[in-house]
């Protein structure tokens, strides 16, 4: 761990810029061993902080503008493409704000995490104020995660992270599918 460590210090700057790509491409733990690494002195915990949280808020507004601008065409799409989107659209006009603020967690999840919101009516400006929170709530448990009980991460091990990561994708996705087939429902009972 201290050769990691070294590397980090001696290559900072690139750290600092690959730690932003990286928040701003998914989620997972890189955010949380940056705080590790800041509760060491390989790195300045005020700059991990900013950077998880630029990459981590500029990330997903990208991803909501791709879905507000070019989204509109996957709703109109024949057969069960076209539905599937109207009802993830569906869900995220119902639960849009628990869900910014919960797909940050699951694994392999905040990738497309925006998307369905962009498809919604929420308007972006309201998009924006949730997401800087919801990413600065995420830096916080992260990275301050990271920092705070950096002496107890290496007796966790990645191990038992990736297994955490895991159940909060499974109870994401039953929680999702619950809500999913509720809303079928009630869309049938209509017609």
């Amino acid at each position: 761990m201290e050769g990691v460590l070294a590397l980090i210090q001696q290559y900072g700057l690139l750290v600092y810029l690959l730690l932003f790509g990286y928040c701003a491409l998914k989620s997972g733990w890189l955010p949380l061993f940056a705080g590790y690494a800041a509760h060491t002195g390989a790195l300045d915990v005020g700059f991990v902080a900013l950077v998880a949280f630029m990459g981590g808020y500029l990330g997903d507004e990208l991803r909501f503008a791709l879905a507000r601008t070019y989204g509109v065409s996957w709703l109109e799409k024949p057969g069960r493409l076209g539905r599937l989107f109207k009802t993830a659209s569906e869900l995220a006009d119902r639960y849009g704000i628990a869900y910014i603020f919960l797909y940050r967690y699951p694994k392999g999840l905040r990738t497309i995490g925006a998307l369905p919101v962009g498809l919604t009516t929420i308007s972006w400006r309201f998009f924006s104020l949730l997401n800087g929170c919801s990413a600065l709530l995420w830096v916080i448990v992260l990275v301050g995660g990271g920092y705070t009980f950096g002496a107890t991460f290496d007796a966790l091990g990645i191990e038992n992270l990736t297994a955490l990561s895991l159940l909060f994708l499974c109870i994401f996705l039953v929680t999702l599918y619950r809500l999913w087939n509720k809303t079928a429902e009630a869309k049938t009972h209509q017609e």
